[in-house]
């Protein structure tokens, strides 16, 4: 038998990340720590390093290949391998050439595609040799392509927010973020971090480090920190709860938000919906880790009549399903599953989940609904679709920093300004 050919882990487990993504339409968030779990810190860097970076230069790498390759039908392992070793050969000074190379060449014969073993190496190596560089035929296709957003939806952004904003969230969303976290108990532990910790501005609790150490993730696997981006602590944060205050939390999974309105909120009965039996336990099992009761669970479809009585609930937040487009940068392969006919099929279930949980606000309540995408259709159109047809409901704004603040009153934060991910909030009050 053969031995198998040596792969460092980090290029493994970066491989099986990538092909997951490409071929179950898997999420980065879910499987790439899944993967990390199994490596070493410094092995867990280089495959998160590699693992976003193919994504995020997704359309280049492939750009590239195909002028190197020409018009060639690639097999996908072999496409994920190619991009694999030219992203570290352009991006990655510090890993050797040689390297890059030889183990681009050992991936795809770790997936029994032994035949393209010369063609992996010659590609790669005449990229060495060669250094091509691509040429553009305007500034639109030169950012499409650098940042693998596609065309139509640099448009689509142009239509709302101009060129020049568009632009610059196509380009933000390919800058590695910062590791942001809530603390939950942790303050004399984050004081003795040995890696630099900053304070967020605009949310309470909030830091961010610069890297995922060790420490961190122990604090995290503790309960002690929440990793969450700043922009949705800042919808929890909208949340002011009163001792006795009941407060629902429509599409509620993995609890996030629930577990920082919890924290704030003792003494306040808490219920936190999802759909899926798992995503409930999920809920639960993030309010234990972080030791805080009065967190309850239901299953339901919140696109039928939710299991409460109508003027249930003093505060109600749904966080509604939406296309995530505010949080590419987290998530860079949402690009990859975007498509220009998903914005009306997410908008009728979005603005059916809004109706549904409205009913269940007392008079003189507040019902919050908040996305964590950039898309009218999913934000101001929602809200102006909504109040048409409950004129019981009126527009209050959130108690938020004056930048947030929108003309209609709702709230938006952007990657680009804000070095935070997209979100929308609007707080309505019932009459």
């Amino acid at each position: 038998m053969p031995k198998a050919p040596r792969i460092s882990p980090a290029r493994k487990a970066a491989f099986d990340v990538l092909w997951q993504i490409e071929r179950e339409r898997a999420y980065s968030s879910v499987v790439l720590p899944r993967e990390e779990e199994k490596l070493s810190e410094k092995d867990r860097r280089l495959c998160h390093e590699i693992t976003l970076g193919v994504l995020r230069k997704c359309a280049y790498l492939d750009r590239m290949i195909a002028g190197l390759a020409g018009k060639k039908k690639l097999d996908l392992a072999v496409l994920i391998a190619l991009r694999i070793g030219l992203y570290q050969l352009i991006f990655l000074n510090r890993v050797p050439d040689y390297s890059a190379i030889n183990e681009s060449v050992n991936l795809v014969v770790r997936a029994k595609k032994m035949s393209a073993r010369g063609f992996v190496n010659a590609i790669l190596r005449r990229a060495v040799r060669e250094k091509p560089q691509l040429s553009y035929a305007n500034e639109l296709e030169r950012v499409s392509v650098e940042t693998s957003h596609p065309e139509w939806l640099i448009r689509r952004w142009e239509a709302q927010f101009g060129m020049e904003r568009a632009f610059a969230l196509a380009r933000s969303n390919n800058v590695s973020p910062l590791i942001t976290f809530r603390d939950v108990n942790a303050a004399d532990e984050i004081e003795r971090l040995s890696t630099a910790v900053t304070r967020c501005k605009f949310a309470s609790g909030c830091y961010t480090v610069h890297e995922f150490s060790d420490e961190i993730r122990e604090l995290a696997q503790a309960g002690l920190i929440y990793l969450q981006d700043e922009a949705s602590q800042l919808v929890a944060s909208t949340i002011k709860l009163e001792p006795r205050m009941l407060f629902s939390d429509v599409c509620a999974a993995p609890g996030g938000k629930t577990t920082a309105v919890a924290l704030r909120s003792p003494g306040s009965l808490i219920v936190s919906g999802d759909i899926h039996l798992e995503r409930v336990r999920q809920i639960g099992r993030t309010a234990e880790l972080q030791k805080l009761d009065g967190v309850n669970q239901v299953q339901y479809d919140a696109e039928t009549a939710l299991p409460f009585a109508d003027g249930t609930f003093d505060v109600v937040l749904v966080d509604a399903p939406c296309t995530g487009t505010g949080t590419i940068r987290h998530n860079p392969e949402i690009v990859l599953f975007l498509n220009p006919e998903v914005f009306a099929a997410i908008s009728a279930k979005q603005l059916n989940m809004l109706r549904n949980a409205s009913k269940t606000v007392k008079s003189g309540g507040r019902l919050i609904y908040s996305t964590c995408s950039l898309e009218f259709e999913e934000n101001e159109r929602i809200c102006e679709r909504f109040l048409a047809s409950n004129d019981e409901f009126e527009v209050l704004g959130p108690d938020v920093d004056d930048r947030f603040l929108t003309e209609e009153g709702f709230a938006r934060t952007f990657p680009d300004r804000d070095d935070m991910d997209g979100f929308f909030i609007a707080h309505f009050t019932r009459k």
